[in-house]
């Protein structure tokens, strides 16, 4: 039985016909979108990997050669900012980047402790190590010798010689500064290091005054002093500077005139040296510091003592000893009598005599307390 064909279906009215989605298309365009994401994410990662790297090289490789020498010196002013350090090293020629050096001292912790001073760092050396060194101070260290027995003009001679300080400074009063060997900072100003060695001596001083040793002949500290610098002048043996100090000690006791070379040139020279010996003119020449003339101490020091001295001042041997005279090997020999020192200067002369007659230069004896 045959059926009928049925009539195509209308469509329904208001209604537009489905279109079918493209599903390839959309597929293709995801994986383009997921391909071009994913390239530019190992783009990004080799370039950073690249960055960390190459700023890895800058922190922990070499460094930039030294324009003159094998060193570069660099100096950090105190109070100077992390991007101010960080600009005067790469100025300076030791880092390649202060971004670089500023991010690693951020991230090692060391920004907060970088010192400030004057670094000398080799040729080619790592930004690591230029770091290392600034967060642990390692400064360039200066030292000012100041020698026992020189007089305030010498020091400050010392002080104006040096290229590594700045400013000018006045004479200080004899007898004022204490001889050491100072740390001294490039730049740093003469007048304050002059005031260090100055309080230096203060303290040292009221140290050994407040342990002195009772019925000292002294007024003031000060006299100590002047009595600490004679003693300085006469010997350089620091094992017997308590026994000069004792001769001149009791010398003031008995009313004794010190009779001390030292004084004396100190009164022509203001202590530099004569180059020759003293003329008997000028010992019997009055001064304020001839002792061969006057009773008693100078008006001041006759140049700055050393703490040995300063020692001897205010603990003295406790001798009878009114006299000593040089024995010949660099020290001196002392009495109590002018008889035993009488004998003593004798022995003295013969050993210049037969040292002028080898042609050995002599020494002059030290006071021989006339």
């Amino acid at each position: 039985m045959s059926q009928k064909p049925q009539p195509p279906k209308r469509p329904s009215k208001g209604r537009a016909p489905r279109a079918k989605a493209s599903r390839p298309e959309t597929a293709s365009l995801g994986r383009r979108l997921g391909r071009g994401l994913f390239g530019a994410l190992a783009t990004l990662l080799v370039v950073g990997v690249v960055i960390l790297l190459g700023a890895a090289w800058i922190y922990s490789g070499p460094g930039p050669a030294a324009k003159a020498g094998d060193k570069t010196t660099v100096i950090l002013r105190k109070g100077a900012s992390l991007p101010e350090i960080a600009s005067s090293l790469e100025r300076g020629g030791v880092i390649r980047s202060s971004s670089i050096f500023m991010t690693a001292a951020k991230a090692t912790g060391a920004a907060r402790g970088l010192k400030a001073g004057e670094y000398e760092f080799a040729s080619r050396a790592s930004m690591a190590t230029i770091l290392d060194a600034i967060r642990h101070g390692r400064i360039v260290r200066h030292w000012i010798t100041i020698p026992e027995g020189l007089t305030s003009d010498m020091v400050m001679d010392i002080l104006n010689k040096s290229d590594v300080l700045t400013g000018d400074a006045a004479t200080p009063p004899e007898g004022a500064i204490l001889p050491e060997t100072y740390e001294v900072q490039r730049g740093e100003d003469r007048a304050a290091v002059l005031q260090r060695m100055m309080d230096d001596r203060d303290k040292l001083l009221n140290q050994l005054w407040a342990h002195r040793q009772e019925g000292l002949p002294y007024r003031s500290k000060e006299e100590a002093v002047t009595m600490a610098s004679i003693v300085e002048k006469e010997t350089g043996k620091a094992s017997e500077r308590p026994q000069v100090a004792a001769v001149f000690i009791n010398r003031l006791r008995t009313g004794m005139r010190l009779d001390t070379d030292p004084t004396v040139i100190y009164g022509i020279s203001r202590g530099r040296p004569l180059g020759r010996g003293l003329r008997r003119s000028e010992l019997d020449t009055p001064t304020p510091y001839n002792t061969y003339r006057i009773d008693g101490l100078p008006p001041t020091p006759i140049a700055n003592p050393g703490r040995a001295a300063l020692a001897a001042a205010l603990n003295p041997a406790k001798t009878n000893d009114l006299y000593f005279v040089a024995d010949g090997t660099g020290g001196h020999v002392f009495a109590s009598t002018l008889e035993q020192h009488n004998a003593n200067v004798a022995k003295w002369r013969q050993i210049e005599r037969q040292r002028a007659g080898e042609g050995v230069p002599v020494v002059p004896a030290p006071p021989a307390g006339k």
